[in-house]
């Protein structure tokens, strides 16, 4: 189970994250009303979490109150919550065609599907230890272990399974808009598949009245008949709706079932998934991240649990919704959709679509629309354009080294991009900002996220060397401070995992007080506390030999959302922001900081 941390853990962990933002007079007043936190509403606060959490052993402290975290926040899903993660090309490129790739994609995610509702699906396990523990044996032995006992047999070698209640929601899920507070919806009955094209709707069955999955030559079929519609865009795309503001949205929505499109958004709601298929070419990965990310608005359907997009010439990614799982859920499903697609792919560039009546076996859905709903499309559209335009994406790729070289020097690679970002922040704006690297917490039963908090004093005066004061520091010198905010971060990124960090805690204390009716304590009113939680910095990492990219977008307006990922010999990194930051230059920053990092390690003198 996910522990609450102690109370003074927490306070100490939250001054320690403080320190680096404040001055000397700012850092007094915040300590003084932490302390007072501490003795007297934050204690009986706590106690109260305790004693519920130990009645509520089915589940976390966190999961009541990060569900509604989500689910009542009224924002746009699109660019705020929404994140995006493009999938490597087919290594046969004959089968990056649309509709090969489509078409395997499509039938590995059935079966990934097929696989897990049967109970079949290996376990997610975290295994610390590889050698010992991911190996035919320990699986053979373990099988045989009564699932009360065996999570402890692995806990002996280093194997931490993580928990997979999120992996439900992946399929036939959607977020249904209502009014203050959205709704998840799954119905795991429904047998068919949301295609969008050209802002149009399709569906068809995947699977048969047993639950079998179609033959792979008919999903081909159907798919190919969808391709070669040349039915017109629609002059109102549903598919924006669903990137409006939530109660907005939730007015338009009743307005729509009122208005007889009942069956018609049921069948959006309910499909097993949402397959976007794009008109155009992939120009370079500027564009990949804008497609993916966003799109144009009008095919996709944001509140599906995951949109498959798959672009003309065969580029794929998933755009999936934040609120029902994390990234660990869907970065499974897509390393098993990459792995079966391309090893063991259904069709090949061979393979002749079977010869059904996919005309009438496909069913384009169409929507009853008057004046308002028209009208709210428009301004949806309008909306939806001014926010995509205003967000730039940049990227880099940094070749001068990786995780390969970083742990020769034994330091964290994690670390090193890390601080980084700490030191371009402090070259490019002079000065350090709250930040935010997300942490799994699946270690535990409904473990959700942590923060590890990398804008450290460690990382403040190490970047204050690089950027200010190179002049006085020795080779030695500086090669002793990145030690430093390694092991530091290293710490910090523990603790996040074990459920040790500091932000959930205060948040569900937060949470507790509001729903209780208790007057906001001073501690959450003290500015440095807004602060900290205003992540100018927002980052979040991830490698895995299916993934080319991954990206999100700020999560402030004056923000940077970073996506990085530190290969064995290179560093990938790519930023978003809104035109009060400037991504470029901040990223032409994080590759100086990079680059000087790399060359002090190796021992060798930089220049200003």
């Amino acid at each position: 189970r996910l522990p609450v941390p102690k109370l003074e853990d927490t306070i100490t962990r939250y001054l320690n994250a403080q320190k680096p933002l404040l001055n000397d007079e700012q850092f007094r007043k915040t300590e003084e009303l932490a302390r007072q936190f501490e003795k007297g509403i934050g204690r009986e606060l706590h106690e109260q979490l305790v004693a519920q959490d130990s009645q509520n052993k089915h589940t976390s402290y966190i999961t009541g109150p990060w569900f509604d975290m989500y689910l009542k926040s009224r924002d746009p899903v699109v660019l705020n919550f929404n994140a995006f993660m493009s999938f490597n090309p087919d290594p046969k490129s004959e089968y990056n065609d649309q509709l090969i790739r489509a078409t395997n994609m499509t039938v590995s995610a059935i079966r990934f599907m097929k696989t897990f509702r049967a109970g079949y699906l290996e376990p997610e396990v975290f295994h610390l230890n590889p050698e010992k523990s991911d190996t035919e044996i320990f699986k053979k032995i373990i099988r045989f272990v009564p699932s009360s006992l065996s999570w402890f047999g692995a806990y002996m070698v280093n194997a931490y399974p993580l928990d997979m209640s999120q992996y439900f929601r992946l399929f036939n899920s959607t977020r249904i808009p209502k009014l203050d507070r959205d709704e998840l919806y799954t119905d795991e009955k429904a047998k068919h598949l949301l295609v969008l094209r050209n802002g149009n709707f399709y569906i068809f069955d995947v699977l048969d009245k047993d639950g079998n999955m179609l033959k792979p030559s008919e999903i081909q079929a159907h798919l190919k008949y969808i391709l070669s519609d040349n039915s017109p865009a629609p002059a109102f795309p549903l598919g924006y709706l669903s990137s409006e503001n939530r109660d907005t949205w939730a007015l338009l929505r009743k307005n729509l079932l009122d208005n007889g499109n009942e069956e018609a958004l049921q069948k959006v709601d309910s499909a097993m998934f949402c397959l976007s298929l794009d008109d155009f070419l992939i120009k370079d990965f500027v564009h990949l991240s804008h497609t993916m990310l966003h799109g144009d608005g009008a095919n996709r359907w944001y509140d599906k649990s995951f949109n498959l997009i798959i672009a003309k010439d065969g580029t794929a990614g998933i755009n999936f919704e934040h609120s029902w799982g994390d990234g660990v859920a869907v970065l499974r499903f897509q390393n098993e959709v990459f792995k079966d697609s391309t090893k063991t792919p259904a069709i090949s560039p061979q393979s002749q679509p079977a010869s059904v009546d996919s005309s009438t076996a496909v069913r384009k859905l169409d929507f009853k629309l008057n004046d308002a709903l028209k009208a709210g499309i428009t301004k949806a559209k309008q909306r939806f354009d001014a926010s995509v335009e205003g967000l730039s994406v940049n990227m880099i790729q940094f070749q001068e080294g990786g995780k390969e070289l970083l742990k020769q020097k034994k330091v964290s690679p994690d670390a090193v991009a890390q601080l980084a970002f700490q030191m371009a922040f402090l070259r490019q704006y002079n000065q350090t900002v709250a930040t935010y690297e997300s942490c799994s917490t699946a270690a535990f039963k409904h473990g959700r996220t942590e923060t590890i908090r990398p804008a450290t004093i460690h990382t403040k005066k190490c970047s204050e060397a690089f950027v200010r004061e190179l002049s006085k520091h020795s080779t030695e010198e500086l090669q002793k401070l990145i030690v430093e905010c390694s092991k530091y971060h290293g710490r910090l990124t523990k603790e996040a995992a074990m459920g040790q960090g500091f932000d959930r805690h205060l948040f569900s204390l937060r949470y507790l007080a509001l729903s209780k009716g208790i007057p906001l304590p001073d501690f959450y009113q003290d500015q440095a506390y807004a602060r900290l939680n205003h992540n100018i910095i927002s980052t979040s990492t991830l490698v895995s030999p299916a993934v080319q990219l991954g990206g999100f977008g700020p999560v402030v307006a004056d923000g940077f959302g970073v996506g990085y990922q530190v290969h064995e010999d290179w560093i990938g990194c790519n930023v978003s922001s809104y035109p009060t930051r400037n991504g470029k230059e901040y990223l032409q920053c994080i590759y100086k900081s990079l680059e000087d990092i790399f060359n002090v390690l190796k021992g060798k003198k930089i220049g200003s």
